[in-house]
C-alpha cells in the first residue's frame, strides 16, 4: 500500500521517478499547478479583495496569488504546524517590492489551527479555497466542515478540489493517492455532497476539473474535481455570527519576516542593525506589503517618476539648444515647437496620450535653468495615473524637487557634468 501510494504521489505531483515511464501519466502542467492556476483565474475574474486558504501546507498557492493586485488580505491556515515554520518567510516582500510599490496595500497572515475550528478573524471573506482538503479529513471533522465554512464563515465563494476515483484506474497500482487520504469520492459523491451541503447553506454551486484524461479514457472525468460555490445574494444569511464574534482559536505562526529587515535599511539610524534577530523574534507573522496607499511610499514613487520625466525632457532639448544661438538672455525660450519626446527605450503612447502631451503647457528656458510645468508632468500617463492634480502634487514633491518661485514648474540646471561626458 505505501509502495502504491508513493507510485501515485509520484504521478500526480510532477515527478515520475518511481513510476516506469511506460505506465505513467504526465500531466503537463503537473496537476498541482493546474489546480493553483485554475484558483488563480478564478481571482483573476472575480477580483476577490479578502482570500483566505484553508490547508495551505507549503504556501505555493497563497505565493501565486501574493502577486494579484486586487487582493488586500491573504490568510492561510494550516494545522501542520512546521510548514508554516519554515514557508512564512517566502511570503515576505522582496526588495523589489519595495522600489515598485503596489497600489492597493496587502497583509498576509499564516494562522496555526484547524479547519473545523471557529475563528472570527476569517469572517467577511470573499473567496475561501480548499485544495484538496476535504479527503483528509475523518469522518467528525467532515461533518464539522460545512457547518464552519459554510455555515459561520459563509464567504461570497468557496472553492473547493478533491481527487476524483475514477480516474485512479488509470495509475499503476493504486487505490488512494496518499496515504493520509480518509476516502477519495467519485463525481457522483462529491456531486452527491456538494450539491446537500449548497442547498443547506444558500449557495450555488458548479462543477468542474483538472487534469484531463487520456485519450480514449475521456469517460472517467478529470483527475481532480472541482466545486465552485457561490452564495447566493438577496437572502439573510442565518448564521450565528454575533454569538461567535470574537472567538480567536486559531495561533498565529511566530517567525521572521522581510519587511522590518528591508525597511530598517532605509533608516538613517543603521545601529538598530545589530539587535535585528531579537526584534524579529518577538513579532507575530503578519507580513505588510509596501503600497501608494502609504504616504512614504506614494511619495518615494511619486518624486522618483517626476525626475525621470523632467530629465528625460531635459536631456531631449540639449542637442535642440546646441543649434540655437549662443546668446542665452533672460526671456524664456519656448522649446516645445517639436513633438512630444519619446525615448528609445520609453514608453509608447497612444494618440490620444500623444495630442494630451501635445497641448499641454511646454517646458521652457531662463538663462541656464529648465522649467516643467507641473501641468505637463500632469499630461504623461504615469503621472497622471499618480497624481489627480497640481495641487496634490506640488504638495507631495515641494520638500524633495525645486520648484519655481510661483510653485508652478520644476526647475533644474539645463547642464549638467554628465552632459559634457556624453556630448550632448
Amino acid at each position: 500500500m505505501e509502495e502504491n501510494n508513493l507510485q501515485c504521489s509520484s504521478v500526480v505531483d510532477g515527478n515520475f521517478e518511481e513510476v516506469p515511464r511506460e505506465t505513467a501519466i504526465q500531466f503537463k502542467p503537473p496537476l498541482y499547478r493546474q489546480r493553483y492556476q485554475f484558483v488563480k483565474n478564478l481571482v483573476d475574474q472575480h477580483e476577490p479583495k479578502k482570500v483566505a486558504d484553508l490547508g495551505c501546507g507549503d504556501t505555493s498557492l497563497l505565493r501565486l496569488l501574493k502577486v494579484n493586485p486586487c487582493i488586500e488580505l491573504l490568510v492561510g491556515v494550516d494545522i501542520n504546524e512546521d510548514k508554516l515554520r519554515w514557508r512564512g518567510d517566502s511570503l515576505a516582500p522582496f526588495m523589489g517590492d519595495f522600489l515598485k510599490p503596489r497600489d492597493l496595500n496587502l497583509t498576509i497572515i499564516l494562522y496555526h489551527g484547524s479547519v473545523v475550528e471557529r475563528d472570527s478573524r476569517l469572517l467577511g471573506f470573499d473567496l475561501i479555497t480548499c485544495i484538496e482538503l476535504i479527503e483528509h479529513l475523518d469522518s467528525g471533522d467532515l461533518a464539522r466542515f460545512p457547518e464552519v465554512v459554510f455555515g459561520y464563515l459563509s464567504p461570497s465563494m468557496i472553492v473547493i478540489s478533491t481527487p476524483n476515483s475514477e480516474f485512479n484506474p488509470l495509475f499503476p497500482s493504486v487505490t488512494l493517492r496518499d496515504s493520509d487520504h480518509k476516502f477519495e469520492w467519485t463525481r457522483m459523491e462529491f456531486q452527491t455532497w456538494a450539491l446537500y451541503v449548497a442547498n443547506r447553506y444558500d449557495y450555488s454551486v458548479e462543477f468542474t476539473g483538472v487534469g484531463e484524461p487520456p485519450a480514449g479514457a475521456e469517460n472517467v472525468g478529470y483527475c481532480t474535481q472541482i466545486g465552485i460555490f457561490q452564495k447566493n445574494r438577496g437572502k439573510a444569511t442565518e448564521a450565528c455570527v454575533s454569538e461567535q464574534h470574537d472567538q480567536h482559536v486559531y495561533k498565529a505562526r511566530q517567525g521572521l519576516t522581510m519587511l522590518p529587515r528591508l525597511v530598517l535599511i532605509f533608516h538613517p539610524q543603521a545601529v538598530l542593525l545589530p539587535h535585528l534577530p531579537k526584534m524579529l523574534r518577538l513579532q507575530v507573522f503578519t507580513t505588510s506589503y509596501p503600497s501608494l496607499q502609504q504616504e512614504r511610499f506614494f511619495k518615494l514613487v511619486l518624486v522618483n517618476e517626476v525626475s525621470q520625466q523632467v530629465e528625460s525632457l531635459r536631456v531631449s532639448h540639449l542637442p535642440r539648444r546646441k543649434e540655437q544661438d549662443g546668446e542665452r538672455g533672460d526671456e524664456p525660450k519656448d522649446i516645445g515647437g517639436s513633438k512630444a519626446p519619446v525615448p528609445c527605450f520609453g514608453p509608447v503612447f497612444t494618440e490620444v496620450e500623444k495630442a494630451k502631451i501635445e497641448n499641454s503647457p511646454k517646458p521652457f528656458c531662463v538663462g541656464d535653468k529648465f522649467f516643467v510645468p507641473l501641468q505637463r508632468l500632469l499630461a504623461y500617463p504615469r503621472l497622471n495615473r499618480l497624481c489627480a492634480n497640481e495641487e496634490m502634487m506640488r504638495s507631495v514633491i515641494a520638500d524633495s524637487i525645486p520648484l519655481s518661485s510661483d510653485g508652478s514648474a520644476v526647475v533644474t540646471d539645463l547642464y549638467n557634468y554628465f552632459d559634457e561626458q556624453f556630448e550632448f
